[in-house]
């Protein structure tokens, strides 16, 4: 079935920038100055992603701990390979808008359900080099054909989460051309940092 085919894809994305509605009007907290919020298509139906409007929320609970035991929660690096372009929300945002592209979720479910970014597909980082076909790539007798692949921003808990740098390594450890990943490294703390939108269990 084509919905299956396509799991988790954001397809069909739309950007509003909502300058001209009556809610735009009331948004004081906007994502930029030129973008109030922005509308993506996800298998649920349509998610707007905005940030939270109460200008004395604080973040709480696991993403507001600024140290864990390192290792295995360290610090990871700026770029995590060579070749791979390292990106920020807005940059994360047009590639959700981009029926093109594909933004990963790379950490384990457990962490997906409990509150993802709204359009983003889960593929775990323990099982990426399995699952290649579902961005674009093809088997073939020497391991993978990724001539076809998609462009894919990846993340996964912050900048202290090595689950998405893992992905992305392994992906191109099995060929997927390293020009065609980004890398959103500050991930879901940073999102919620901004008070951005999340679907999920803990929204």
């Amino acid at each position: 079935m084509r919905h299956v085919a396509m799991g988790f894809v954001a397809v069909g994305v739309a950007l509003m920038a909502l300058a001209g509605s009556p809610a735009a009007e009331d948004l004081e907290v906007g994502i930029t100055s030129e973008m109030q919020s922005v509308t993506v298509e996800t298998i649920d139906g349509p998610v707007e992603i905005r940030r939270i409007q109460d200008q004395n929320h604080e973040i709480r609970g696991d993403f507001a701990r600024t140290s864990r035991a390192c290792p295995p929660f360290c610090i990871q690096p700026f770029t995590p390979a060579e070749g791979v372009t390292t990106i920020g929300e807005v940059e994360l945002i047009e590639m959700l808008n981009d029926p093109a592209a594909l933004v990963v979720d790379s950490r384990t479910v457990d962490w997906f359900k409990g509150g993802t970014i709204p359009g983003a597909i889960n593929l775990p980082y323990t099982e990426m080099g399995d699952r290649l076909t579902r961005l674009g790539c093809e088997p073939d007798f020497d391991g993978w054909d990724c001539a076809e692949a998609k462009r894919v921003a990846l993340f996964c808990n912050g900048l202290w989460c090595g689950q998405s740098p893992t992905a992305i390594r392994a992906m191109i450890a099995a060929g997927y051309p390293a020009e065609r990943i980004f890398y959103y490294r500050g991930g879901m703390q940073s999102w919620r940092i901004l008070g951005l939108t999340v679907t999920g269990k803990n929204e």
